[in-house]
Protein backbone atom coordinates (compact mmCIF):
# COMPACT_ATOMS: atom_id res chain seq x y z
CA UNK A 1 0.00 0.00 0.00
CA UNK A 2 2.35 2.11 1.00
CA UNK A 3 5.01 1.33 -2.29
CA UNK A 4 1.14 2.41 -4.64
CA UNK A 5 0.92 5.70 -2.62
CA UNK A 6 4.90 6.49 -3.23
CA UNK A 7 4.67 5.52 -7.06
CA UNK A 8 1.28 7.73 -7.56
CA UNK A 9 3.33 10.77 -5.71
CA UNK A 10 5.97 10.19 -7.98
CA UNK A 11 3.74 10.12 -11.02
CA UNK A 12 1.82 13.46 -9.76
CA UNK A 13 5.05 15.11 -9.61
CA UNK A 14 6.77 13.48 -12.88
CA UNK A 15 3.05 14.77 -14.92
CA UNK A 16 4.21 18.05 -13.10
CA UNK A 17 7.44 18.31 -14.21
CA UNK A 18 6.46 17.61 -18.07
CA UNK A 19 3.45 20.66 -17.91
CA UNK A 20 5.06 23.32 -18.62
CA UNK A 21 3.56 25.78 -19.68
CA UNK A 22 4.26 27.36 -23.02
CA UNK A 23 3.50 30.72 -25.32
CA UNK A 24 0.31 28.67 -26.82
CA UNK A 25 -1.22 27.88 -23.39
CA UNK A 26 -1.10 31.84 -22.26
CA UNK A 27 -2.34 33.11 -25.41
CA UNK A 28 -5.54 30.58 -24.99
CA UNK A 29 -6.41 31.59 -21.40
CA UNK A 30 -6.03 35.82 -22.58
CA UNK A 31 -8.29 34.90 -25.78
CA UNK A 32 -10.99 32.99 -23.56
CA UNK A 33 -10.74 36.08 -21.29
CA UNK A 34 -10.72 38.96 -23.62
CA UNK A 35 -13.84 37.15 -25.44
CA UNK A 36 -15.83 37.50 -22.22
CA UNK A 37 -14.67 39.78 -19.75
CA UNK A 38 -17.14 42.29 -20.34
CA UNK A 39 -20.23 40.26 -20.94
CA UNK A 40 -19.98 37.85 -18.71
CA UNK A 41 -20.40 39.70 -15.81
CA UNK A 42 -22.99 38.51 -12.84
CA UNK A 43 -24.03 40.83 -10.09
CA UNK A 44 -22.69 38.53 -7.03
CA UNK A 45 -19.16 38.11 -8.75
CA UNK A 46 -18.77 40.15 -11.78
CA UNK A 47 -16.27 39.06 -13.91
CA UNK A 48 -15.13 36.04 -11.84
CA UNK A 49 -16.69 33.66 -14.16
CA UNK A 50 -14.89 34.51 -17.22
CA UNK A 51 -11.51 34.90 -15.47
CA UNK A 52 -12.21 31.36 -14.13
CA UNK A 53 -13.15 29.99 -17.29
CA UNK A 54 -9.75 31.33 -19.18
CA UNK A 55 -7.83 29.91 -16.32
CA UNK A 56 -9.09 26.64 -17.12
CA UNK A 57 -7.05 25.42 -19.61
CA UNK A 58 -4.23 25.98 -17.27
CA UNK A 59 -5.27 25.01 -14.64
CA UNK A 60 -6.22 21.24 -16.14
CA UNK A 61 -2.61 21.48 -17.26
CA UNK A 62 -0.64 22.38 -14.03
CA UNK A 63 -2.86 19.70 -11.74
CA UNK A 64 -2.78 16.48 -12.90
CA UNK A 65 -5.50 15.23 -9.98
CA UNK A 66 -9.04 16.38 -10.01
CA UNK A 67 -9.07 17.41 -6.67
CA UNK A 68 -6.28 20.21 -6.90
CA UNK A 69 -8.00 21.20 -10.37
CA UNK A 70 -11.46 22.36 -8.20
CA UNK A 71 -10.01 23.62 -5.37
CA UNK A 72 -7.64 25.97 -8.04
CA UNK A 73 -10.78 26.46 -9.98
CA UNK A 74 -12.71 27.36 -6.76
CA UNK A 75 -9.87 30.23 -5.84
CA UNK A 76 -10.60 31.75 -9.07
CA UNK A 77 -14.41 31.92 -8.24
CA UNK A 78 -13.78 34.47 -6.03
CA UNK A 79 -15.07 38.00 -7.04
CA UNK A 80 -13.19 39.95 -9.39
CA UNK A 81 -13.96 43.34 -11.81
CA UNK A 82 -11.04 44.99 -13.68
CA UNK A 83 -11.07 47.12 -16.86
CA UNK A 84 -10.85 44.53 -19.94
CA UNK A 85 -7.56 46.07 -21.87
CA UNK A 86 -5.23 46.24 -18.55
CA UNK A 87 -6.88 43.23 -16.52
CA UNK A 88 -4.84 40.73 -19.07
CA UNK A 89 -2.11 41.93 -16.71
CA UNK A 90 -3.55 40.29 -13.48
CA UNK A 91 -4.47 37.05 -15.50
CA UNK A 92 -0.87 36.84 -16.39
CA UNK A 93 0.27 37.62 -12.93
CA UNK A 94 -2.11 34.84 -11.60
CA UNK A 95 -0.99 32.12 -14.10
CA UNK A 96 3.25 32.62 -13.42
CA UNK A 97 1.53 31.82 -9.58
CA UNK A 98 -0.03 28.78 -10.32
CA UNK A 99 3.08 27.57 -12.00
CA UNK A 100 4.70 28.63 -9.31
CA UNK A 101 3.16 27.09 -6.77
CA UNK A 102 3.18 23.95 -8.29
CA UNK A 103 6.60 23.46 -8.70
CA UNK A 104 6.45 24.20 -4.87
CA UNK A 105 7.43 27.33 -4.13
CA UNK A 106 5.98 29.09 -0.66
CA UNK A 107 2.52 30.29 -2.27
CA UNK A 108 -0.55 30.27 -0.48
CA UNK A 109 -3.96 30.28 -2.30
CA UNK A 110 -4.58 33.40 -0.39
CA UNK A 111 -1.80 34.91 -1.80
CA UNK A 112 -3.15 34.41 -5.53
CA UNK A 113 -6.52 35.84 -4.33
CA UNK A 114 -4.98 38.83 -2.86
CA UNK A 115 -2.55 39.70 -5.64
CA UNK A 116 -5.92 39.55 -8.10
CA UNK A 117 -7.57 41.92 -5.24
CA UNK A 118 -5.10 44.32 -4.81
CA UNK A 119 -4.48 44.87 -8.90
CA UNK A 120 -8.12 44.81 -10.20
CA UNK A 121 -8.74 48.58 -8.55
CA UNK A 122 -5.36 50.27 -9.79
CA UNK A 123 -5.84 48.44 -13.09
CA UNK A 124 -9.02 49.56 -13.74
CA UNK A 125 -8.16 53.26 -13.54
CA UNK A 126 -5.44 53.00 -15.49
CA UNK A 127 -7.39 50.81 -18.37
CA UNK A 128 -10.20 53.23 -18.13
CA UNK A 129 -7.81 56.32 -18.31
CA UNK A 130 -6.01 55.12 -21.60
CA UNK A 131 -8.68 53.12 -23.22
CA UNK A 132 -11.92 55.45 -22.81
CA UNK A 133 -10.35 58.19 -21.74
CA UNK A 134 -7.91 59.14 -24.64
CA UNK A 135 -7.88 55.90 -26.89
CA UNK A 136 -11.38 56.32 -27.74
CA UNK A 137 -11.88 59.56 -28.12
CA UNK A 138 -9.15 60.45 -30.41
CA UNK A 139 -10.81 57.44 -32.91
CA UNK A 140 -13.97 58.74 -32.98
CA UNK A 141 -12.38 62.13 -33.14
CA UNK A 142 -10.80 61.09 -36.58
CA UNK A 143 -14.07 59.17 -38.21
CA UNK A 144 -16.72 61.94 -37.09
CA UNK A 145 -15.72 63.90 -40.44
CA UNK A 146 -16.56 60.67 -42.29
CA UNK A 147 -19.73 59.93 -40.65
CA UNK A 148 -20.78 63.25 -40.89
CA UNK A 149 -20.64 62.80 -44.67
CA UNK A 150 -21.95 60.03 -44.89
CA UNK A 151 -19.25 57.62 -45.15
CA UNK A 152 -19.43 53.72 -43.83
CA UNK A 153 -16.21 54.28 -42.74
CA UNK A 154 -16.93 56.84 -39.92
CA UNK A 155 -18.75 54.42 -38.07
CA UNK A 156 -17.49 50.70 -38.96
CA UNK A 157 -13.73 51.89 -38.50
CA UNK A 158 -13.74 53.40 -34.84
CA UNK A 159 -14.68 49.82 -34.24
CA UNK A 160 -12.35 47.86 -35.87
CA UNK A 161 -9.48 50.06 -34.72
CA UNK A 162 -10.62 50.06 -30.99
CA UNK A 163 -10.85 46.15 -31.48
CA UNK A 164 -7.56 45.87 -32.60
CA UNK A 165 -5.86 48.30 -30.76
CA UNK A 166 -7.07 46.68 -27.37
CA UNK A 167 -6.22 43.36 -28.40
CA UNK A 168 -2.81 44.06 -29.10
CA UNK A 169 -2.15 45.66 -25.75
CA UNK A 170 -3.98 42.92 -23.53
CA UNK A 171 -2.40 40.19 -25.13
CA UNK A 172 0.95 42.03 -24.68
CA UNK A 173 0.04 43.07 -21.04
CA UNK A 174 -1.16 39.28 -20.68
CA UNK A 175 2.38 37.85 -21.44
CA UNK A 176 4.47 40.86 -19.60
CA UNK A 177 2.59 39.78 -16.80
CA UNK A 178 2.98 36.49 -16.87
CA UNK A 179 6.79 37.09 -17.23
CA UNK A 180 7.38 40.02 -15.63
CA UNK A 181 5.73 38.01 -12.18
CA UNK A 182 3.61 39.87 -9.25
CA UNK A 183 6.74 41.43 -7.64
CA UNK A 184 7.50 43.24 -10.93
CA UNK A 185 4.19 44.16 -11.60
CA UNK A 186 3.83 45.78 -8.17
CA UNK A 187 7.22 47.83 -8.55
CA UNK A 188 5.99 49.45 -11.50
CA UNK A 189 2.37 50.30 -10.39
CA UNK A 190 4.60 52.16 -7.20
CA UNK A 191 6.83 53.86 -9.66
CA UNK A 192 6.61 57.20 -11.79
CA UNK A 193 5.92 56.31 -14.69
CA UNK A 194 2.57 54.54 -14.63
CA UNK A 195 1.21 57.90 -13.06
CA UNK A 196 2.86 60.04 -15.81
CA UNK A 197 1.19 57.99 -18.45
CA UNK A 198 -2.36 58.01 -16.84
CA UNK A 199 -1.37 62.27 -16.68
CA UNK A 200 -0.86 62.32 -20.41
CA UNK A 201 -3.57 60.27 -21.02
CA UNK A 202 -5.80 62.45 -19.61
CA UNK A 203 -4.45 65.42 -21.04
CA UNK A 204 -4.62 63.89 -24.59
CA UNK A 205 -8.77 62.92 -23.63
CA UNK A 206 -9.11 66.23 -22.28
CA UNK A 207 -7.53 67.96 -25.87
CA UNK A 208 -9.67 65.75 -28.21
CA UNK A 209 -12.90 66.78 -25.97
CA UNK A 210 -12.06 70.06 -26.42
CA UNK A 211 -11.41 69.65 -30.05
CA UNK A 212 -14.63 68.06 -30.61
CA UNK A 213 -16.60 70.53 -28.55
CA UNK A 214 -15.41 73.43 -30.50
CA UNK A 215 -15.88 71.78 -33.73
CA UNK A 216 -19.42 70.12 -33.01
CA UNK A 217 -21.03 72.09 -30.03
CA UNK A 218 -22.90 75.22 -32.43
CA UNK A 219 -25.03 77.92 -30.70
CA UNK A 220 -25.29 81.31 -32.05
CA UNK A 221 -27.43 84.46 -31.05
CA UNK A 222 -30.00 86.24 -33.79
CA UNK A 223 -30.25 88.51 -31.25
CA UNK A 224 -30.83 92.22 -32.17
CA UNK A 225 -30.71 95.18 -29.90
CA UNK A 226 -31.59 98.67 -31.47
CA UNK A 227 -28.94 101.63 -30.13
CA UNK A 228 -30.39 104.57 -32.13
CA UNK A 229 -32.94 104.49 -34.90
CA UNK A 230 -30.60 103.54 -38.07
CA UNK A 231 -28.75 100.97 -36.04
CA UNK A 232 -28.94 98.08 -34.50
CA UNK A 233 -26.24 95.97 -32.36
CA UNK A 234 -25.74 91.87 -33.40
CA UNK A 235 -25.45 90.37 -29.90
CA UNK A 236 -23.31 87.37 -31.71
CA UNK A 237 -20.68 89.88 -32.95
CA UNK A 238 -19.82 91.43 -29.52
CA UNK A 239 -19.55 87.55 -28.47
CA UNK A 240 -17.48 87.08 -31.32
CA UNK A 241 -15.29 90.08 -31.02
CA UNK A 242 -14.81 88.99 -27.27
CA UNK A 243 -13.79 85.14 -27.44
CA UNK A 244 -15.14 83.25 -31.00
CA UNK A 245 -17.43 80.33 -29.95
CA UNK A 246 -18.37 81.88 -26.46
CA UNK A 247 -21.53 80.31 -26.13
CA UNK A 248 -20.63 76.62 -27.44
CA UNK A 249 -17.61 76.89 -24.40
CA UNK A 250 -20.29 78.55 -21.87
CA UNK A 251 -22.70 75.58 -22.64
CA UNK A 252 -20.08 73.01 -22.36
CA UNK A 253 -18.87 74.01 -18.96
CA UNK A 254 -21.63 74.51 -17.84
CA UNK A 255 -22.62 70.73 -18.30
CA UNK A 256 -19.15 70.05 -16.76
CA UNK A 257 -19.59 71.85 -13.45
CA UNK A 258 -23.07 70.36 -13.68
CA UNK A 259 -21.19 67.15 -14.06
CA UNK A 260 -18.86 67.43 -11.01
CA UNK A 261 -21.32 68.85 -8.47
CA UNK A 262 -24.09 66.80 -9.00
CA UNK A 263 -22.73 63.41 -10.79
CA UNK A 264 -23.55 62.00 -14.38
CA UNK A 265 -27.23 62.37 -14.13
CA UNK A 266 -27.15 62.06 -17.98
CA UNK A 267 -31.11 62.25 -18.64
CA UNK A 268 -31.37 65.67 -16.56
CA UNK A 269 -28.78 67.10 -18.79
CA UNK A 270 -30.29 66.07 -21.75
CA UNK A 271 -33.87 67.38 -20.78
CA UNK A 272 -32.40 70.29 -19.38
CA UNK A 273 -30.46 71.05 -23.02
CA UNK A 274 -33.93 70.35 -24.88
CA UNK A 275 -36.38 72.19 -22.80
CA UNK A 276 -33.32 75.72 -22.57
CA UNK A 277 -32.99 75.16 -26.85
CA UNK A 278 -36.36 75.43 -27.04
CA UNK A 279 -37.51 77.89 -25.05
CA UNK A 280 -34.05 80.14 -25.81
CA UNK A 281 -35.68 79.39 -29.43
CA UNK A 282 -38.91 80.65 -29.27
CA UNK A 283 -37.58 83.55 -27.12
CA UNK A 284 -35.75 84.44 -30.07
CA UNK A 285 -32.05 84.39 -27.76
CA UNK A 286 -30.41 81.55 -29.29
Amino acid sequence: MMSSDIMQHELVERARQTNVLTKRDITKAWFIYWLGAEVSNSYERLQSLIFCASMTPIIKKLYPQKEEQVEALKRHLNFFNSEQTFGAVIQGVAIAMEEQKTRGEPISDSSITGIKTGLMGPLAGIGDSVVWAAIMPLLIAIFIPFAANGSAMGGIMPVVLYTVITMAISYGLAHKGYTLGRESIIGLLQGGKIKELIYGANVLGLIMMGALSASYVKITSPLKISALESSEVVVQQILDSIAPGLLPLAAVFSIYFYLVKKGPRYTTILLSVVVLSVVCSLLGIL
